[in-house]
């Protein structure tokens, strides 16, 4: 993960899946984050000195620096973490008590283990050198399974001479909640201690204020030379050539396989859970290699932060900061990788419904029916030090639930699901006109019930992300305009699944319910100052005149009126929004417009992701694979090709990559699952059941794709591969290469839908 930082940079954190708060400008007065604020700060005060790598299994993830170590050196949030707390702060290799050389070091593409290649420095004793340099060959081989951290050493003499050193590995732990690691400081913690299991195990122990036991147990074969509370240390005598081999195994809760049987069965165990993975999703691949090793990593990303929970496989929003379960993070993941794996769906739906709000709970800002915004399981969450345990301080991941839940149906054609979940999405839809609406005009908003809640509660949920054209901050209850949108599908496609369960009473109520929002919505956000919707309404029903990229959701619901959403489109891809990157989030010339922010002018992949979407529903197709092809050109200059969860929203520069935003969590789930709504959006993916049909309307294939390839692409169980290509007069050609079963893929030119002529101007 790049972590391009700043000296003496300030970075508020988010307890969800961006931040409550950032740094307020120096006039900004009364909006500037209060104490209860700023104690959830991410202090950013430098970049650490080696690159950080992350691995992660189910709930337990690991920060290793490019060496293969944790917190060897100062700066990243180093170590193994399991539900939300740290289990090893310290993992280091020394040679003959020095850091060795750095030859090279990756993750797996497939990002199932990380490997390290090491060499020695030259080692002096009695100011001679007693071994040179490059003399000895370390690899490091490490991943995780089922908890634990699994590692294998290979240390090998290269050199023509026997050589006699010491390999030491200092290990130690400080089992901190998730949130001091953030920066959050508290006035007491509990209890350590560590004790010796046997010749070559120890255990480290926690007694926290909750009074939870946590245990770290770490096991080394064979045995080293010593083994001290912090330290083993191994005295190698090595021939020319030979090699010997150690197995590390660094146990989270206490769970201590055997290292040398453990590393080898858990490896073989993950290959064979990633190819049982990769056999239900569909795959897709170009005729540009770099666009395909963007596509393979974010696949790849998007099934590490897959998780194993009672309700099913849930990907988890992001590391190192957000893993954990996140409604909104979760919903729009499922709704991006849709059409790919429809799998991913199932497990958001059943532990939403499984975790929905039943009561009052001011602290969580829970209401009967309302959606969870963000799980925790730490020391701190326990303690009600931060209010996260579960909560639901989110205005749009209710509706975005029910959006979930009708396109999920309209995929796979699996209402049964559906009327399983129909009391959930009853009650979704009674929190959208009781609860968030307690005013009862027609529109959801938002206000926290607490101090310690979000001020903000929309997906950019920083403390200064809805404001007015003078840089006031809005005073809510809010109303943002993409919540209305969200309630507006919701409604549209719980009609539609209302109608398929039998229950037409219902669905004529709830399409009447949306087309009254509509008409609404139009009245009360469009905005002819700005040529395009308000950001918010803000307590006294004042239009935010703002330029924001929230107004291109309007286009992802369809809430929009066409000759709107035709102005809408325009003016996102103007040069103030579309900065060569990607659609920044405020447009260059707003009062809060910061390109290096966090809300207020950075790009988020999702967010360009969904506009493009709303693209695609209104015919703009031209304007989706501009999008499409910036964000693609800015992936080609991340590490590992990796798509971060935001960028810097500089404009475009010849010769230059994008500018790195310096806290960004890499790999983030909505972010590495985008590129495959682009991909639905560019293709009009729709699938017909009833039909056995897969449509594909009005098609465009992007430049830089050359060719689309698509396999094992699922219509319930039967399975189809197809190719498409477009050539230099724009006409489109349909392969079907594969059959399985009861499919038909077919080619539609709808004239009604045609892009209409937009071009991005930055």
């Amino acid at each position: 993960m790049s972590r391009n930082r700043s000296n003496r940079t300030t970075h508020i954190p988010r307890f969800s899946s961006s931040d409550e708060a950032r740094r307020a400008p120096p006039d900004a007065g009364a909006d500037a984050p209060q104490a209860h604020e700023l104690q959830f700060y991410i202090p950013a005060t430098g970049p650490p000195s080696r690159p950080r790598r992350t691995l992660k299994h189910n709930d337990t993830f690991a920060v290793f620096d490019s060496h293969g170590d944790i917190g060897a050196t100062a700066g990243g949030p180093d170590g193994l973490f399991d539900h939300d707390t740290r289990y090893l702060s310290h993992l280091e290799l020394l040679i003959e008590g020095a850091q060795p050389l750095l030859l090279d070091s990756a993750i797996r593409d497939d990002n199932l283990s990380f490997y390290v290649d090491l060499t020695n420095p030259d080692i002096f004793r009695d100011e001679t050198i007693a071994l040179l340099k490059d003399s000895v060959y370390v690899s490091r081989t490490l991943y995780l399974k089922d908890g634990s951290l699994r590692e294998r050493l290979e240390i090998s003499n290269q050199s023509a001479e026997p050589l006699r050193l010491d390999l030491s590995i200092g290990f130690g732990n400080d089992f901190a909640d998730i949130f001091e690691v953030r920066g959050v400081r508290r006035a007491k913690r509990g209890r350590a201690w560590t004790q010796r299991l046997a010749a070559g195990a120890v255990a480290l122990y926690y007694r926290g204020l909750d009074g939870a036991l946590r245990e770290t147990a770490l096991s080394f074969e064979p045995d080293p030379s010593l083994l001290l509370d912090s330290v083993a240390t191994y005295s190698l005598r090595l021939a020319p050539r030979q090699a010997q081999t150690i197995f590390l195994t660094a146990a989270s809760r206490g769970r201590l396989p055997k290292s040398t049987q453990s590393f080898f069965n858990g490896l073989t165990g993950l290959h064979r859970e990633l190819k049982a993975a990769a056999g239900q999703s569909a795959r897709v691949e170009t005729a540009d290699p770099t666009l395909n090793q963007i596509l393979w990593r974010s696949t790849a990303d998007v099934r590490m932060l897959l998780t194993s929970t009672p309700e099913g496989p849930y990907p988890y929003a992001g590391i190192p900061w957000y893993s954990t379960t996140f409604g909104r993070d979760g919903i729009i993941t499922a709704l991006q990788m849709l059409w790919f794996d429809p799998s991913i769906a199932v497990g958001v739906l059943e532990r939403l419904a499984a975790h929905q709000a039943v009561g009052f709970d001011a602290r969580a800002d829970a209401e009967p029916g309302k959606i969870l915004h963000e799980m925790r399981d730490g020391e701190m969450a326990a303690l009600g030090e931060v209010p996260f345990g579960l909560y639901y301080g989110s205005v749009d991941a209710t509706p975005l639930f029910v959006v979930l839940a009708g396109y999920y149906a309209r995929r796979t054609g699996d209402y049964g699901l559906v009327s399983k979940l129909w009391p959930a999405i009853e009650r979704a839809l009674a929190w959208i006109d009781g609860p968030g609406d307690p005013d009862g005009d027609g529109f959801v908003e938002y206000a926290r019930h607490t101090d310690q809640g979000l001020r903000n509660q929309g997906w950019k949920d920083s403390h200064d992300s809805v404001f007015h054209a003078d840089g006031r901050l809005a005073e809510g209850p809010i109303a943002l305009v993409e919540a209305q949108a969200y309630v507006y599908a919701a409604r549209r496609l719980a009609a539609h699944c209302a109608r398929e369960l039998g229950l037409h009473d219902r669905a004529a109520e709830l399409a009447r319910a949306a087309e009254t929002l509509r008409e609404r919505f139009e009245a009360a956000f469009w905005c002819e100052e700005i040529g395009t919707y308000a950001l918010a309404l803000d307590g006294d029903k004042k239009q935010c005149k703002v330029r924001t990229s929230n107004a291109g959701h309007a286009l992802y619901s369809g809430i929009a009126q066409p000759d709107r959403a035709q102005r809408v489109a325009d003016g996102l891809l103007e040069s103030r929004f579309f900065s060569g990157w990607g659609l920044r989030t405020v447009a260059r010339g707003e009062s809060r417009y910061n390109p290096m922010s966090y809300h207020n002018g950075s790009i988020w992949p999702h967010d360009n992701a969904l506009i493009a979407h709303g693209f695609g529903r209104y015919g703009f197709k031209d304007g989706v694979a501009a999008i499409f092809e910036s964000l693609m050109r800015a992936a080609g200059y991340m590490e590992a090709r990796r798509i971060p969860e935001l960028y810097c929203g500089f404009r475009r520069r010849h010769g230059r990559g994008p500018t790195l935003y310096p806290a960004a969590c890499s790999p983030q789930a909505w972010a590495a699952s985008a590129p495959f709504l682009f991909i639905q959006t560019m293709l009009g993916l729709e699938f017909d059941h009833k039909a056995r049909q897969v449509r594909l309307v009005n098609p465009i294939v992007p430049v830089s794709a050359g060719e689309i390839v698509i396999r094992n692409l699922s219509l319930g169980a039967a399975r189809v591969d197809i190719a498409l290509r477009q050539d230099a007069r724009s006409a489109i050609s349909l392969h079907v290469l594969r059959t399985i079963g009861d499919v038909q893929v077919s080619l539609v030119f709808d004239p009604d839908a045609r892009e209409h002529p937009l071009t991005a101007k930055g």
